[in-house]
């Protein structure tokens, strides 16, 4: 197997003191590796400035503040929001349960009414179903084919008392980038507020707030190079959003989120999002070159392989296959060298496909066998090549041993036939 390029973070083939070598990264979608940078700015508050940011006698707190400040005007910079309009999370699932839950509960006297999609993540979802548990009404809108929301279906989900609507900007499972700009349009003309979770989205893409009338938007710091545990919620002043606090305490990040703000992960955060500033062409770039030859090679030597979601409307870094006749979890199992995600939760046969597939109608055989292909920042060509050549190879040595597919050669068309239940 190659070595991943120079860079020691690449890929993390170096073995570690003498242990087997450890897989390929490309799962990016999972987490990402800490840049380089992002390190170099958090170590000085980790170690010497360790004051409390909100402790304002002493200039152990004024340089953490300083430092927790500037990191809000640099997140605020990569989506062109005012710094007053961030406030720091434990990530993007905080981040959306303070979204949802807390517009909800805070117009509950006039509104009762959210829409969001059946393809949001989980966190997502889980806010909405418990919301409904204390007598709001949800809408799930239904995607199409592409994973692409219909935007005529968003319209007529609109009633007197909808306070809310939440739709993903890039999705974590298919990659298909939602029409973030005009479902901002619809809800500023329905004067209803719009969030949106861009936890895989920020730093990937352009974001503007203001120019896509975002509201409210999700950001987590360990999908774009940054550290883990660290986020921050887009709030926006005018028109102001209200949120009801889901936590209580000492009243930092105006009110709406107590606790102490944690410096180094914080300054984490807005270095990530300074670098990404800085890289995104280039990433966007890099990356779509490495998807396309991906699949370009993948799909000219294998047949039967479906691309899920939208080809034009997506980020190219999220790539999910179905290769079909094959399962899933075998291929994944087969792929021990490389660190891949099936798109499925298919931990065995019997167990549901993902809800993602299912919602932009996949064929239940066909979704058990989706490969989720994560291309970021540190992915080189030749990790590109080599997770190409171990998938073709082992996707051809599976079907060879699927009676399935010695069926398919023959040309019989499994639709056709009627399985008898034992």
């Amino acid at each position: 197997a190659p070595d991943g390029g120079s860079s020691s973070f690449s890929s993390g083939r170096s073995g570690d003191g003498g242990d087997a070598l450890r897989p390929l990264y490309m799962d990016v979608q999972a987490t990402t590796p800490l840049d380089p940078r992002v390190l170099d700015s958090m170590l000085p508050y980790l170690t010497a400035y360790y004051g409390n940011p909100h402790s304002r006698t002493h200039a152990y707190g004024w340089e953490s503040e300083a430092a927790m400040e500037k990191a809000r005007r640099q997140v605020a910079d990569l989506v062109g929001a005012d710094s007053r309009e961030i406030i720091f999370t434990s990530g993007a699932t905080e981040s959306n349960n303070m979204a949802i839950k807390g517009v909800a509960r805070f117009y509950k006297s006039r509104k009762k009414h959210i829409i969001t999609t059946q393809t949001e993540h989980k966190c997502v979802l889980d806010s909405c179903r418990s919301l409904e548990t204390e007598g709001f009404r949800v809408t799930y809108l239904p995607v199409k084919k592409n994973g692409l929301i219909d935007m005529k279906e968003l319209e007529a989900a609109f009633q007197p008392d909808t306070s809310l609507v939440s739709v993903m900007t890039v999705n974590n499972e298919i990659g298909v980038k939602q029409p973030i700009h005009d479902i901002g349009e619809i809800c500023r003309a329905h004067k209803v507020f719009f969030h949106t979770d861009a936890a895989q989205a920020i730093g990937k893409i352009p974001m503007d707030v203001n120019d896509m009338k975002i509201d409210l938007m999700s950001i987590s710091g360990h999908k774009i190079y940054g550290p883990k545990g660290v986020g921050a919620i887009y709030v926006r002043r005018r028109p102001r959003v209200r949120l009801e606090p889901l936590q209580s305490g000492g009243g930092q990040e105006r009110g709406l989120r107590s606790g102490t703000v944690p410096t180094p992960l914080a300054v984490g955060l807005g270095e990530a999002c300074e670098v990404a500033q800085q890289e995104l062409e280039y990433d966007h770039k890099r990356i779509s070159q490495l998807a396309e030859r991906l699949v370009t090679k993948i799909m000219s030597e294998v047949p039967d392989v479906v691309m899920n979601g939208d080809r034009e409307h997506r980020y190219p870094g999220c790539i999910n296959l179905s290769f079909a006749y094959v399962e899933g979890e075998s291929l994944l199992m087969a792929l021990k060298d490389v660190a891949l995600s099936s798109g499925s939760a298919c931990t065995s046969a019997s167990l549901e496909p993902s809800y993602v597939l299912r919602a932009i109608g996949t064929d239940e055989d066909l979704a058990h066998s989706s490969i989720r292909f994560g291309i970021g920042r540190f992915t080189t060509e030749e990790e590109v090549d080599y997770t190409v050549q171990k998938c073709i190879q082992h996707v051809k040595r599976l079907r060879e041993m699927s009676p399935l597919w010695e069926m398919v050669q023959d040309g019989i068309d499994l639709k056709s036939i009627k399985w008898t239940q034992h």
